[in-house]
């Protein structure tokens, strides 16, 4: 497994909307944004992906963003707030695996992955997915099929539940591959 330095990863946020106002460039996890920016309406992403967070501390919904512009992200994905926090996703170069339960604390059907999967009841006949494990990369899930919905982004470790994430039941899961960089 090899992910690449956290340093390649670079965006700067504007408080106004069409890249005004003033300015913070990130090239960091940022866990709130409120001693840089007394807003966040536009941003620029020139290198590397990230996680955005509509509230401080990594928390409330999540927007992925790749390299690009986004002059108006809040119209553009149906944001009710602006960014207050964001955490860089290192590129990965290697293999992706992660297991995924029907029920909290592992419990349930178990499937293992390696590739994206646009359906979960499709693929494997499993109503939802409760808890997981990521051994290998980076994932996005999604709470409908075929990556619609609200996404939450999962790096390795172990996530025993997905009740403290709104309740959360995920149907669709993608890799978060170096062909989003």
């Amino acid at each position: 497994m090899t992910t690449t330095s956290m340093s390649t990863c670079r965006a700067v946020f504007y408080e106004e909307r069409n890249f005004q106002g003033r300015s913070y460039e990130c090239m960091s996890d940022c866990a709130d944004m409120s001693p840089f920016l007394s807003r966040c309406h536009s941003c620029r992403v020139e290198s590397g992906c990230f996680m955005m967070y509509d509230r401080p501390n990594y928390m409330g919904n999540q927007y992925f963003f790749r390299k690009g512009e986004y002059a108006d992200y809040m119209s553009m994905f149906g944001m009710s707030d602006c960014i207050r926090s964001c955490r860089m996703i290192p590129m990965h170069r290697g293999s992706f695996r992660m297991k995924i339960y029907e029920r909290e604390n592992f419990m349930g059907q178990m499937y293992e992955m390696m590739d994206d999967c646009e359906n979960v009841m499709d693929r494997y006949r499993m109503s939802h997915c409760q808890s997981c494990h990521v051994m290998d990369g980076h994932w996005l899930m999604y709470e409908q099929p075929h990556y619609r919905g609200k996404m939450s982004y999962f790096r390795p470790g172990e996530y025993r539940s997905f009740s403290n994430m709104g309740s959360m039941r995920f149907m669709s899961m993608r890799r978060i591959s170096d062909s989003f960089y």
